[in-house]
């Protein structure tokens, strides 16, 4: 977890643009970090190139100051990361398009674990997301909505955490985790007004997904997706407020995000 100093929240909320008066805002809470760190373990589709760091340099050069430079690669979906629009809408915003109130604004973290421990291709239902508004009333407009499947504890056993350790092609149809059921996803785009969705497992989609339809109902209407997200069993159901910055990549489908989440007065 990451913890940041009080002034720091002030300072935060004034960077964003919210001003003196809503300063206040980042007063007093903490500050939850919802992203994996990337090194050579982290979880890539199957297909997808794994991330690598390469040293360039690292040690006391020849004027006596120590110096370290890397270079890395990866693909753009793998790890935490964001995806635009783009990655299955033609013509939708690419990653660097993306206004960045749609990656602002408060959480509302939807708990499926129980469904989801008995069913590793579980799919989160309209029920589901109706039982929420129940309990927390109608999900706010410009909602970050977060779909906390209990998977992020399997991290970063490839097995455990999405169905096989195999990579290529013949993989993908051994994957099992949990996903937005598609009627879900177009529930969601039709009858309210979210910012973006993110969940703790390596699609939108659930693992045994052949036409990604969640994917594309999402992004067909605008709504920006964040995968391999983690810790959201450390933020309420409501009341915390959501920040996630990907890499801003020019034309991008995607980019590796750094999320988190201020949870007020703990």
């Amino acid at each position: 977890m990451l913890r940041i100093p009080v002034i720091s929240g002030a300072i935060l909320a004034c960077l964003l643009g919210l001003g003196n008066a809503k300063a206040e805002l980042f007063a007093n809470g903490r500050w939850v970090d919802l992203s994996h760190a990337f090194s050579a373990e982290t979880i890539y589709w199957p297909t997808a190139e794994p991330f690598k760091l390469q040293m360039v340099f690292a040690g006391t050069t020849e004027a006596g100051y120590y110096y370290s430079a890397y270079n890395f690669s990866a693909a753009e979906h793998g790890g935490t990361h964001i995806d635009a629009p783009l990655h299955f809408a033609e013509g939708r915003r690419s990653v660097d398009k993306i206004p960045i109130g749609r990656l602002i604004g408060p959480a509302a973290v939807i708990d499926v674990t129980q469904a989801a421990a008995a069913d590793r291709d579980y799919q989160v239902t309209v029920d589901d997301f109706k039982a929420w508004e129940s309990e927390h009333g109608r999900l706010p407009d410009g909602a970050i909505v977060l779909l906390n499947t209990g998977s992020a504890k399997f991290w970063p056993d490839r097995a455990a955490y999405m169905g096989t350790e195999e990579r290529g092609e013949e993989a993908v149809a051994k994957l099992h985790f949990p996903g937005l059921q598609p009627h879900a996803a177009r529930w969601l785009v039709n009858s309210r007004d979210i910012g973006a969705i993110g969940l703790d497992t390596p699609s939108i989609d659930y693992g045994q997904s052949q036409r990604f339809e969640s994917h594309r109902i999402l992004f067909e209407g605008d709504v920006p997706a964040f995968e391999n997200v983690t810790n959201l069993d450390e933020l309420p159901a409501t009341g915390a407020t959501t920040v996630a910055l990907p890499m801003k990549i020019k034309g991008g489908s995607g980019g590796p995000l750094r999320i988190v989440a201020f949870v007020p007065g703990s």
